[in-house]
């Protein structure tokens, strides 16, 4: 019984470390695509929509999907989705990506904004890294009732 009280935190804040590295790992490879990416010429291929929450009691979220095609300069046609673009951007729209030349099909239609990266990223660490304080301070709470109880609960 005791083993849970150091297991389940344990195994929470493995998720919230992978949460965070898959964070900077996005950041990073956005940034790097900004400001060493190659640009072309892309044609919005379709718009649509998302909706998740349950309505009612609990709110619900919308979030706008793109689907672009360009050419890349290899001259492979390349298509990709990217979730939560502009909303001014229509199907047949024509619009600048970035791309890295290793992996153009991670290309993106949003205009650099590295401020707004690094905020992003920051909020997204900084609840994590509550999320982890708040486990690590459990596991010292749990430890120090079973060390004052000899292991047995009261």
């Amino acid at each position: 019984m005791e083993l849970c009280f150091y297991v389940v935190p344990g195994l929470v804040l493995a998720a919230l470390a992978f949460a965070a590295y898959r964070l900077v790992r996005r950041a990073r490879r956005i940034g790097r695509t900004w400001s060493h990416g190659l640009t072309a010429e892309a044609r919005c291929l379709r718009t649509y929509t998302t909706t998740s929450g349950g309505g009612g009691d609990t709110s619900v979220h919308t979030s706008l999907h793109h689907v672009y095609e360009f050419c890349a300069r290899d001259g492979r046609t390349v298509r990709f989705e990217e979730e939560g673009g502009p909303a001014t951007v229509l199907e047949g729209d024509i619009t600048t990506v970035r791309y890295l030349p290793e992996c153009p099909e991670r290309a993106t239609a949003r205009p650099p904004a590295p401020g707004r990266l690094v905020g992003e990223a920051g909020c997204g660490l900084l609840f994590l890294g509550v999320a982890g304080a708040v486990c690590v301070g459990f596991i010292i709470l749990a430890h120090g009732i079973f060390a004052e109880s000899d292991g047995l609960l009261p």
